[in-house]
């Protein structure tokens, strides 16, 4: 498991890629990043919205274990940690001399409550599944923790070291959502709602050389055409993530910026209602696979950057099976299907996008116009962001939607019938199960194959692309990660070449 996430280059690279690592990086300055979304909180344990972790990961919050830029498991706040030959008990040996940002101190008693705060019934965790596979938690001393699970995992390593599993202060984690404090590099300064988030530097955090920035500000800027004209007017440093393809490479011939393009796990998908009628047919369901266009799609939503996916996988993590070719584009088949399904005339349905992603508006678009082809017409519906969360992810009150799925490994959700698209199949449980405890390489890639075709044959939802990772920025900005191996916009070890 040591090397889980290997990110590959997938994408055209605009520019010669950074030399920054061969340079000695140089402390100060401060650094404006836009980014499209604003999180509805900024605590990761408590919500599954990624904009959460692209703000707060390894800035502000460190888990014991981190994601490094090229996708490996690295030290976090334990130095190391060893796995029982059952490969059921993780003994993780804790940093020493760490504190969080309010003076608490970090030790194996911290930690000890933070787990046992995800595995609690009443668990405010958006991913109780991550953690309820503990079953005893001991602390041998105040920097040993030790886990024993009740079975093999094969991916407890991974859900350690996402957002998920930060650790929070025993106190002051009660307004965690509103005034954050962990153990990162920069300290929670200012939220000004509808605007920015502030951090600045920690100066008593663990590791003395980070980080190099004294300040870093997150601004929030919905439209990508104002992106880019906030960083051509110097009103911002960075866009970290352009939902907009087709504006990079104007961007890129500027010789103030460059333009990278990497890698990331975000799969966009057409989520789909499984209990919603008629999608709760698994005919109808499939008839609209063979209705879109993968292509098509990829090249008029994303300039053609992004990888089509034909199962909940990102191509560039490990057991990625292949099944982009389950459903290829076959508007008779799909008309067949949907005759056979009851429906010879086609439906009406409508679709839930949320206004936040700019992708989501256009892909729904695109897709509302094929489906059309084959008699499906859909109604878009365009709701603010809080809106999506309520209604779509916590009430499940929806039929289509269109939305990307950033965390990695994240294909356990399928084996989650009340996870919003409330997909029931105990044949996908069982695979999964056989999954997590696999006991070699093999059988990992074995049965995490067969999750990915069980989904993908079941049609669960609309499998659409990957998303690129493409950043835009100020050439003297250094060492800003070009793939996007796990949810994060990891300020820590970036600076300015002055």
């Amino acid at each position: 498991m040591k090397k889980l996430l290997i990110i590959l280059l997938a994408f055209a690279v605009f520019l010669p890629s950074q030399l920054a690592l061969a340079e000695t990086p140089q402390k100060g300055g401060n650094l404006i990043v836009g980014v499209g979304d604003e999180p509805p909180g900024l605590d990761p344990t408590a919500s599954a919205s990624a904009a959460i972790d692209r703000v707060v990961y390894s800035n502000i919050m460190e888990g014991l274990i981190k994601v490094d830029r090229s996708g490996q498991f690295v030290p976090g706040l334990a130095t190391k940690w060893d796995v029982s030959p059952d490969g059921k008990v993780y003994t993780f040996h804790l940093r020493q001399g760490v504190s969080f940002h309010n003076g608490e101190a970090f030790n194996a008693a911290v930690a000890k409550w933070n787990l046992e705060r995800a595995v609690a019934q009443d668990t405010k965790n958006a991913h109780p599944e991550f953690f309820r596979v503990i079953e005893k938690i001991e602390t041998p001393d105040d920097y040993t923790l030790k886990l024993t699970l009740k079975d093999v995992d094969a991916l407890f390593i991974v859900h350690m070291a996402e957002g998920d599993a930060v650790m929070l202060p025993m106190k002051g984690y009660e307004n965690m959502a509103a005034e954050p404090i962990g153990t990162g590099p920069f300290k929670f300064a200012k939220w000004t709602r509808g605007d920015s988030v502030e951090m600045v530097r920690y100066d008593k955090h663990w590791n003395p050389k980070l980080p190099y920035l004294d300040k870093v500000t997150y601004r929030f800027i919905k439209d990508p055409s104002a992106q880019v004209a906030a960083l051509k007017a110097g009103d911002i440093d960075i866009i970290g993530w352009l939902l907009a393809p087709e504006l990079a490479p104007a961007i890129a011939k500027d010789k103030r910026f460059k333009v990278l393009a990497g890698a990331s796990t975000s799969e966009v998908i057409m989520s789909t209602n499984n209990k919603a009628k008629p999608f709760d047919n698994k005919l109808v369901r499939q008839a609209i696979a063979y209705a879109i266009d993968r292509d098509a799609v990829s090249e008029l939503v994303i300039s053609g950057y992004g990888t089509k996916i034909g199962s909940h996988w990102p191509p560039v993590t490990p057991y990625y099976k292949d099944m982009t070719g389950r459903f290829s584009y076959n508007p008779e088949k799909a008309k067949k299907l949907l005759a056979e399904a009851g429906y010879p005339k086609g439906f009406e349905a409508s679709i839930k996008l949320p206004v936040i992603y700019p992708y989501a508006g256009r892909a729904g678009e695109v897709i509302a116009d094929m489906l059309g082809q084959v008699g499906i017409k859909l109604n878009i519906e365009i709701v603010e962001w809080g809106v999506w969360l309520d209604r779509v992810f916590k009430q499940k009150d929806f039929q289509l939607s269109m939305i990307g799925h950033a965390e990695a490994w994240d294909i356990g959700i399928y084996a989650n019938p009340n996870y919003y698209f409330q997909y029931d199949s105990q044949e996908f449980r069982d695979a999964y199960a056989k999954a997590l405890k696999a006991p070699n390489e093999a059988e990992k890639a074995k049965w995490f194959g067969r999750c990915q075709e069980i989904v993908a044959e079941d049609a669960v939802n609309g499998f659409l692309f990957l998303s690129p990772a493409l950043s835009a920025m100020k050439v003297e900005l250094m060492d800003w990660w070009e793939n996007y191996p796990t949810i994060a916009m990891d300020c820590s070890k970036v600076w300015w070449k002055k």
